[in-house]
């Protein structure tokens, strides 16, 4: 799990920086949403008991994009 937590945050901070470098308006709010993606889904591991660490990252993972579409649809 810390594997997978550390990697969530990773690109996190990664595409933080990239999109602060960002010329390009489409592409910074496209960085800026993939971030947040990666830290809910980071949350969401380190709300979680622990149990097989992939399964944990792939889980939060599809509830933080499945909430998040949802929320686009209303």
């Amino acid at each position: 799990m810390n594997k997978d937590l550390r990697e969530f945050r990773r690109l996190e901070r990664l595409c933080l920086e990239q999109a602060a470098l960002s010329t390009m308006d489409l592409t910074r709010s496209g960085l800026l949403k993939v971030a947040n993606d990666c830290r809910i889904a980071a949350e969401a591991i380190e709300a979680q008991s622990p149990r097989g660490a992939f399964a944990e990252a792939v889980q939060a993972l599809k509830l933080a994009l499945s909430a998040k579409g949802r929320s686009k649809r209303h």
